[in-house]
């Protein structure tokens, strides 16, 4: 199958619609940034850095396997709990839960019967509970009862990516949030114990063109902590 080649777009302008030269939303000056300005950035390394969407969904599966290894690594589990539930939703974000899922396997040889912790892969920004049917909100319904350490992909699931929404006595609580390309709004109502980035596969130049204050990464890290 041969590959289209799209044409570039006029000088001035980028492939996703912005004209460069027009100045940016003072809130793309920021740590986070809201569902569009997300999809805008996904837009951006998909059409003029020329990702795959694949190739996108396999770098953040494997830097949130990366964060969770860091927050809870091979010894700190219990010899009889060294494995870890997965829970994956039907959109991108379960794509990327099933990636980390793997590399987890692989990781940290997933071998016994009972869960050490969960990981929330269930739903991703701008997507309801009520959009996906009966087999996601009883998953979501079984998370909120967790005792065990959650760790959630993005965002937490069910929570609104700008508002936090869901976070309260009904939402997910998670332990560990592993943002993806750049934390969304909501992760600034985000109180858990750890909070990871995952994004050192954006150009600089994207991250100059959205103004996005990224923490750095050591070595040879993909991800950092926040």
């Amino acid at each position: 199958m041969r590959r289209r080649v799209l044409p570039r777009p006029p000088e001035g302008t980028h492939a996703s619609g912005f004209d460069s030269n027009l100045p940016l939303p003072a809130r793309f000056n920021s740590t986070s940034c809201s569902t569009e300005e997300a999809a805008a950035l996904e837009r951006e390394l998909l059409e003029d850095y020329r990702f795959g969407r694949q190739q996108l969904v396999e770098l953040c599966g494997h830097a949130s396997a990366v964060a969770v290894t860091k927050v809870f690594p091979l010894p700190a589990l219990s010899r009889k709990q060294r494995t870890v539930l997965v829970v994956c939703g039907p959109e991108q974000n379960g794509a990327v839960g099933l990636v980390c899922a793997r590399h987890l396997r692989v990781f940290v040889q997933l071998i016994n019967d009972a869960y050490g912790l969960v990981v929330d892969a269930v739903l991703g920004p701008g997507v309801e509970p009520c959009e996906v049917g009966g087999p996601c909100t009883r998953a979501l319904a079984t998370l909120k009862l967790l005792s065990i350490p959650l760790v959630s992909l993005d965002i937490p699931s069910g929570w609104d990516a700008e508002t936090g929404g869901g976070d309260g006595e009904d939402g997910l609580r998670p332990d560990v949030l592993v943002s993806l390309a750049a934390p969304k709004l909501c992760a600034g109502r985000f109180s858990g114990r750890h909070h990871f980035v995952a994004g050192r596969f954006v150009p600089d130049d994207v991250r100059r063109k959205f103004a996005l204050r990224l923490p750095g990464y050591m070595g040879t890290d993909c991800v950092a902590a926040l």
